[in-house]
């Protein structure tokens, strides 16, 4: 089953192509990459999935809805981790994720109950109460993951998840996301530069380039093509 499909997706911005007639499709269930430098199209091919950015041309369906048509239905079924951090320093990390929960229109309960599973899977329910500016960079980066899985997606954008991260934190963070994709099987596009994290995470990688696919394969193919 299909989870996103991709179809001669383009956008420009003022006679610059920065995503240029993209096609692909990616499983249900699936851990997909998007492997490439700085200013390869990468987030905004992920901006454009996440109905942030609306495609010059081509179109693209994310679990089963249409990108610029079905903006809401889509938006309702993905969660989000920017590349930016997104976070209120001046709350604690729960009311961080309540906030974000009500804004998803959950009921009292419901929030409760949803807040605690989140934080215990990503190992803070002992440092909820506690203020996000008060958090390491990882802690942080793990309570976005926590907030874009509140309302229980289909689809997870990882964008850039551990840029700026030393390895261990970095490290640390890829197995919680793997965790995450294995037992919970939740579909994940991840975007990243760095070659470890594709090859370590990913079952398929597209590496994007001037905002062209140039190649898409499992990590092992590729590598074998490279020689």
């Amino acid at each position: 089953m299909v989870a996103i499909e991709i179809r001669n997706l383009t956008k420009k911005f003022n006679g610059f192509t920065a995503v240029d007639n993209i096609s692909f499709e990616v499983k249900k269930g699936e851990f997909f990459g998007l492997l490439g430098p700085n200013g390869a199209g990468k987030t905004t091919t992920i901006n454009m999935l996440s109905t942030l950015l609306s495609p010059t041309s081509g179109y693209a369906k994310v679990a089963g809805y249409d990108i610029v048509k079905e903006r809401e239905n889509v938006r309702r079924s993905i969660g989000m981790v920017f590349q930016e951090p997104a976070l209120d320093s001046k709350l604690t990390g729960r009311e961080n994720l309540e906030f974000h929960a009500m804004m998803y229109g959950m009921n009292k309960e419901e929030r409760k109950r949803r807040i605690n599973e989140v934080l215990e899977l990503v190992e803070l329910s002992d440092k909820a109460n506690i203020l996000v500016e008060n958090y390491s960079g990882g802690m942080k980066r793990r309570l976005e993951i926590a907030r874009g899985l509140i309302h229980k997606p289909k689809v997870l954008f990882l964008d850039e998840p551990t840029l700026g991260l030393d390895a261990q934190t970095r490290r640390h963070i890829w197995n919680y996301i793997k965790k995450l994709n294995r037992e919970g099987g939740i579909t994940i596009i991840l975007t990243t530069h760095y070659m470890e994290e594709a090859d370590y995470l990913c079952d398929r990688i597209a590496i994007i380039d001037h905002g062209k696919i140039i190649a898409i394969d499992t990590p092992n193919k590729l590598k074998d093509s490279l020689g």
